[in-house]
């Protein structure tokens, strides 16, 4: 039996499984329903629907929302934070800045370790590394006593200016494993040795918290895994666009709250490398939310501005992604200027949209879908019936007759909502940082993504729109794309100007060994590690930085800051080649190489694809009669025009009238918004 890799994301909706055959690259699917309340349970599911023998399956890896879903619920263990005398409310504190700084009433939520937990010892360390005050260790046991009496379950330690010297933190840390031998304890200057204590303390607390949520998690899903046969290790995808083993999300189980997301983003970006376009736009649509990620010249943006909630940062590096609440089970609803609006309620995975049969009666975007014929009769290969009646009765309860309009007008009223909201996100993404949607492609994946893509791709006169070939299960695909992935940065503040090549240098290596030291850790071979150097510079006096890429030997600090010029032109349209320029940080990308299927590549024949049937499909609020495909039958080098829908067991694909269509050799679908 042939040797295979599965890959698993869980969504709000459903939980898609990708199973990819070593030898050839052919991928199968599978969908079942999302299990909120276990999500390992839908993962179960799916492998027994899939008959997966676990004993074959040489990698599994997995996009999980768990992280993100306990910091959004705060279903989380009780957690303590021990603080140097005097800080123990830097988290209260924050940056006292809101999201929404003009609403008097609306507070930032609290944070996830309340103020009777948060302890403190005396001891200092300056601004230099040099310790002041050394830890007072009668007072530190007293502390992990009080803990241990209030059976806390995971401990951050964050003391001042640990980032510089983490003597005094390691000792804290040495105190509370003594007393409490099992209990996961964090500390600030391993998790996030930076100078900002606010973006510190937050990312070691979130990290903290999130520690017995995750290692429960993780264990038991393995221990399923290994039951089943699978012998290896569970590979965990994380927010920085790599995987880990469970042998590190103990000590960095944060850096899985993005998770979920990062996979899709992944995936757009390789198939529009793929498909030969290094600038691509993820264009993510499920059932709950639409995600918007953007690659330029064959990289993704990375950013360490990102959090679960607003006030309490995350910095580990992460995929930026845009999140927002449109999806196919977005609400319709009249607002009280008397506006239509879409989102970002949902009905969910229960009771879903009106077309779902279980009782909700509010008009979502499945449901308008359905009603302009876009959508047919079924999902997920027949798993979920639509009732066209029901979807009817829906849009025009909810939207035709609040609004007095005609039933197919009203409809499309709610999708061109939605594509209104989502093609904003994109703007958000693209336009507000210096890119020119015009220059990307847009890669529409997810359960509804084919549906919309080509509709915000014209909004946005993006030229192209690249389908995959399993659209609904895309970012699973994204789990089955990634290597092993840590990033290692460290505070280096200095001018450019008084630096010298040898001292980044000897920084460099310091770092460098700590990242060879954690791969092997992992189980990597030292042939299979890449190690990637970057600077995050700035002109002297601000405190925003920009990251610019460092050669594996470092020769002249000029060209860093040539290079830092030029990005700063990029961003924000204008360099200052006459301001001294400042060092802000250092840091490595320390990738593990693992091997990858490759895709499979067919010949392509051109010809014109031959319909399966047609039927009335309103665009505009006039009724065309659309062609009907089945995208099994599609070969590469189909071609096709719209009007015409595109049915296959994950997802449907529209192209609206004036477009044209082809499959290429890789089996995706290439709109061209132009015709």
């Amino acid at each position: 039996m042939s040797k295979t890799r599965v890959a698993v994301d869980v969504g709000g909706t459903f939980t898609d499984i990708c199973i990819m055959d070593e030898e050839s690259g052919a991928i199968r699917i599978e969908k079942t329903s999302s299990t909120p309340h276990d999500p390992m349970q839908a993962i179960l599911n799916g492998i027994e629907q899939a008959k997966i023998d676990l004993s074959e399956v040489t990698m599994f890896s997995h996009g999980t929302t768990v992280a993100t879903n306990a910091l959004i619920t705060r279903r989380i263990p009780r957690t303590a934070m021990v603080c140097t005398e005097g800080f123990r409310d830097v988290v209260e504190i924050r940056r006292s800045n809101k999201e929404d700084l003009w609403d008097t009433y609306k507070d930032v939520a609290k944070p996830y370790v309340p103020r009777r937990d948060r302890l403190t010892v005396l001891e200092r360390v300056d601004a230099d590394g040099k310790v002041m005050t050394p830890l007072d260790e009668a007072g530190a046991r007293r502390v992990a006593e009080i803990l241990k009496k209030r059976e806390v379950k995971s401990v951050a330690v964050c003391f001042m200016n640990s980032y510089v010297n983490g003597e005094n933190e390691r000792r804290m840390r040495d105190i509370l494993k003594d007393i409490m031998p099992d209990v996961p304890v964090s500390i600030s200057s391993e998790v996030m040795p930076e100078i900002f204590e606010h973006e510190r303390f937050s990312t070691t607390m979130a990290n903290s918290v999130c520690a017995p949520v995750v290692v429960d998690y993780v264990s038991r899903l393995g221990d399923k895994l290994a039951e089943g046969g699978y012998s290896r290790d569970l590979l965990l995808l994380h927010s920085g666009g790599g995987v880990m083993t469970p042998a590190s999300v103990k000590e960095f189980s944060a850096r899985l709250a993005g998770s979920g997301i990062a996979a899709g983003a992944i995936a757009s970006r390789f198939i529009g490398n793929l498909c030969g376009f290094p600038n691509s736009i993820g264009f993510d649509m499920g059932g709950t939310s639409t995600d918007v990620s953007l690659a330029y010249n064959g990289d993704p943006r990375i950013t360490k501005d990102w959090y679960i909630e607003y006030g309490y940062p995350i910095r580990f590096p992460s995929i930026e992604v845009l999140t927002i609440g449109a999806g196919g089970g977005s609400l319709a609803w009249r607002d009280e200027g008397g506006s239509l609006r879409n989102g970002p309620q949902s009905a969910g995975a229960y009771p879903g949209p009106a077309c779902y049969k279980n009782g909700n009666r509010t008009a979502t975007n499945t449901d308008a879908n359905v009603v302009l014929g876009r959508l047919g009769t079924s999902l997920a290969g027949g798993k979920i019936t639509l009732d066209p009646a029901l979807a009817t009765e829906a849009v025009q309860d909810t939207v035709a007759t609040p609004f007095n309009m005609e039933l197919h007008q009203a409809a499309e009223a709610i999708v061109a909502v939605a594509n209104s909201n989502m093609a904003n996100a994109v703007r958000l993404l693209s336009i507000s940082r210096g890119y020119d949607p015009r220059d990307f492609a847009l890669v529409a994946f997810g359960g509804a993504g084919a549906l919309h893509g080509a509709a915000v791709a014209k909004e946005l006169s993006i030229p192209t729109v690249i389908v995959p070939p399993n659209p609904g299960v895309t970012s699973a695909l994204g789990c089955l794309l990634v290597d092993v992935q840590h990033d290692f940065s460290d505070s280096f503040m200095t001018n450019a100007s008084t630096v010298s090549p040898d001292e980044m240098e000897a920084a460099f290596a310091k770092m460098e060994a700590q990242a060879v030291e954690r791969l092997t850790h992992e189980g990597v071979a030292r042939e299979d590690m890449t190690l990637m150097r970057s600077v995050e510079m700035m002109y002297a006096g601000q405190w925003r930085s920009l990251s610019v890429s460092a050669p594996a030997k470092i020769t002249s600090v000029s060209d860093l800051v040539e290079g830092f010029h030029a990005e700063h032109e990029r961003e924000f349209n204008f360099r200052r080649d006459e301001a001294p320029v400042a060092i802000f940080r250092i840091a490595i990308k320390a990738i593990g190489t693992v091997p990858k299927a490759d895709m499979p590549k067919y010949e392509e024949r051109l010809h014109k694809a031959a319909p399966v049937s047609r039927r009335k499909v309103w665009f505009d609020a006039v009724a065309h009669d659309a062609a009907i495909y089945e995208r099994e039958k599609l070969e590469a080098g189909a071609a096709f025009e719209g009007p015409a829908i595109v049915e296959q067991f994950d997802s449907t694909t529209v192209v609206p009238p004036g477009m044209s269509a082809k499959v290429d050799a890789y089996m995706n679908i290439l709109i061209s918004t132009k015709g």
